[in-house]
């Protein structure tokens, strides 16, 4: 099964612990804190790999969470790092946060990887909370929360030319003719089901790869038939073979055909059309092929969607005829063309956009009158407080005083003996 767009959620690791300990050594008095840091979490890397080629592993394997980072010890030791959760991915890979839709990584090279999520810092033991007035504090950090997202995984197939046309117009025969692809091959419509890929070498050591793309019908920017799912494969081509059955002999006009298909590419991406595109006039072995390419050169001088008007080949992809010269242009037209970026999805808004800086903290309050605390930054700092240790507490207390928390509790209503509830950890509030 060719799957080619999945979503999954990916957890770093978080920080290990800091320690609370101190020195009880022999002849060693007022050793004083002793605790060490906690190790770093894992990475989540998206890395290539090249025997991949689609997405249907992530189909049975949605959740992927990296280790966590060992905790602090006695004598200043440092927990352990955890190692990186690497994910292998098929060459070609973009990776999308599901939530704002901007692109993380684009996955192109055969030795390219991206940390998608970054693993959570090692809370500090008491080693860093001495000083004059606190020579042997109790105050540890808990370790950093390890990032977490939703993101979906879109697999562009990674080929230098995208063979498009209507159904049946010869694109599977062409790639098994010119290349040792061996697509399905039959006389109904939608025979390819799924995009194929063949390498196509020449005579003179130029190479190129070839994708045949699920044949595109009118409508399918849409999403009608099977071309909406597998026209963002054409995003990554630099050459596009715009196949014409020239044979006439389903009663359709070759040119209206080329029009339709340009403009399915333009409603889906109209930068698309800006890319050097080649006419294959196909099956110039049937009858009435030669008449209908002629009319077709006529229909073609009035073609507006296209800045430049394309080169024409006339081949069977049947007999062979006239597949050299075509090759050869588009390898020619290859070395010309760079490489084109892919795109960041367009977010539209009408407003003005004024900064406004993030809430460090939001209140409310649930049915039985219990305050509720929530913000990222908020949460973040009693994640990484030690509960079991007063000091630390007394801590986040104040670290909570600084942010104004109180005082917002004040003017929202809070009394004395109400209880305040932040994460799964409750309090009574005192003003």
């Amino acid at each position: 099964m060719f799957v080619d767009q999945v979503k999954i959620n990916v957890k770093a690791g978080n920080g290990g612990n800091g320690m609370v300990a101190f020195r009880r050594e022999k002849f060693v008095p007022n050793g004083g804190p002793a605790g060490g840091d906690g190790g770093r979490g894992g990475n989540i890397i998206f890395q290539v790999d090249e025997g991949l080629r689609t997405l249907m592993d992530f189909r049975y394997s949605r959740k992927f969470k990296a280790k966590n980072g060992g905790n602090g010890a006695i004598k200043s030791m440092t927990g352990r790092g955890a190692e990186d959760t690497i994910i292998k991915v098929p060459q070609g890979t973009t990776v999308i946060n599901s939530e704002t839709g901007a692109v993380m990584a684009d996955l192109v090279a055969s030795d390219d990887s991206a940390v998608i999520a970054k693993g959570g810092r090692g809370g500090r033991g008491n080693i860093h909370f001495a000083s004059p007035k606190n020579p042997a504090p109790e105050i540890a950090e808990n370790g950093e929360p390890g990032q977490e997202f939703e993101v979906q995984l879109e697999l562009k197939v990674l080929a230098d030319v995208g063979l498009v046309g209507f159904p049946s117009v010869g694109k599977s025969t062409l790639l098994s003719t010119v290349t040792s692809a061996k697509p399905k091959i039959a006389e109904y419509h939608f025979t390819t089901l799924v995009p194929n890929l063949g390498m196509v070498r020449l005579p003179d050591g130029r190479d190129f790869v070839m994708a045949d793309l699920p044949g595109l019908i009118e409508g399918a920017a849409n999403g009608v038939g099977l071309g909406f799912q597998f026209l963002r494969h054409v995003e990554r081509t630099r050459v596009i073979l715009h196949l014409i059955d020239m044979s006439g002999l389903e009663g359709r006009n070759p040119y209206e055909d080329f029009e339709k298909i340009n403009e399915e590419l333009k409603t889906y991406d109209p930068d698309i059309l800006k890319r050097p595109q080649i006419v294959v006039a196909n099956k110039m072995d049937m009858p009435d092929a030669a008449d209908n390419l002629a009319q077709f050169k006529e229909d073609l001088k009035k073609d507006q969607l296209l800045a430049t008007t394309p080169e024409i080949f006339a081949v069977s992809a049947l007999t062979h005829d006239g597949l050299t010269p075509l090759l050869g242009r588009t390898a020619d037209i290859l070395a010309e063309t760079p490489q084109f970026p892919v795109k960041q999805p367009e977010v539209a808004t009408t407003a003005e956009y004024t900064f406004k800086p993030e809430a460090e903290f939001t209140i409310d309050q649930d049915a039985d009158g219990t305050w509720i605390l929530s913000g990222a930054k908020l949460e973040k700092l009693f994640q990484m407080t030690d509960i079991n240790h007063d000091e630390s507490l007394l801590r986040f207390a104040r670290q909570m005083r600084g942010m104004g928390v109180d005082d917002s509790l004040r003017e929202h209503g809070a009394k004395n003996g109400d209880l305040v509830k932040i994460d799964d950890f409750t309090f009574e509030y005192m003003a």
